[in-house]
């Protein structure tokens, strides 16, 4: 009788013992997440009890949220560390409670609205969805660190500084596209000014942390639109004020 340690499964017996598809195990193959350590004669894949291990470890991952590339390089590290992922899943929990304490408190203040003389509509509502699925998107292109410093500035600044800033960035965002269409040359002193007013922006918003502002232009470069802007317009403004940064530095 075969024991644990010698038993193979084929293919299609590790599919209907673990619920996948043949289609399923036969990519994780060609991506390297679960090869079989053993082949027949004919070359047809032969999974051991230690490769139905690693599948489990693999299912397991799945479900507490990890991509198919991180579980591949989580099993392979030679430091892997189940407490370590735990913690990374405890992070992302987190951070999806407090998205969804978000949107609780969006939606009871349309409810509060509806219930009241103010008027409200259902295209208010599909309104106010979109734009906490965009900001739920655009949280991933920072880390855990990175979004909590985010936050605590801006209970630092305070809703009224923050609209005003909002209120800020469409003419002054103008005023660049205005000078871009003139042909101003970036070392102008009217460019000038408008750069060094974006920057500032810009800083209210990263407390000058050189890795946030690397995230956020990492949003502007992959993003096509961020709440119904599109980007292409942005990036070019943002190249024209980073080539008016560059001037203001040069010896004059």
């Amino acid at each position: 009788m075969e024991t644990r340690q010698s038993a193979a499964l084929k293919v299609g017996e590790l599919a209907k013992q673990t619920g996948l598809s043949v289609r399923t195990l036969h990519y994780y193959d060609e991506i390297g997440l679960l090869s079989p350590s053993r082949r027949t004669e004919a070359g047809h894949r032969l999974y051991t009890a230690g490769d139905v291990d690693r599948l489990r470890q693999i299912n397991s991952l799945r479900y507490l949220g990890a991509s198919l590339e991180e579980i591949r390089e989580i099993l392979d590290a030679p430091d892997f560390s189940p407490r370590r992922v735990i913690e990374q899943h405890l992070a992302r929990l987190r951070e999806q409670i407090k998205l969804q304490q978000k949107l609780c408190d969006r939606l009871e203040e349309i409810a509060a609205r509806l219930s009241s003389k103010e008027e409200g509509s259902a295209e208010e509502l599909v309104q106010t969805v979109e734009v906490i699925r965009m900001s739920e998107r655009l949280w991933r292109y920072y880390t855990p660190e990175q979004r909590e410093e985010i936050e605590e500035r801006g209970r630092g600044l305070g809703e009224e500084r923050i609209r005003q800033v909002e209120a800020e960035w469409p003419e002054l965002m103008e005023q660049v596209r205005a000078e871009m269409e003139a042909g101003t040359d970036p070392s102008d002193e009217r460019v000038q000014r408008l750069a060094k007013r974006w920057m500032e922006l810009v800083r209210e918003f990263t407390g000058g942390n050189p890795e946030i502002e690397s995230s956020v232009r990492n949003v502007w470069r992959q993003e096509e639109t961020i709440h119904g802007v599109d980007t292409g317009p942005m990036r070019e403004m943002g190249e024209y004020i980073s080539r008016a940064m560059a001037a203001s530095k040069k010896p004059k």
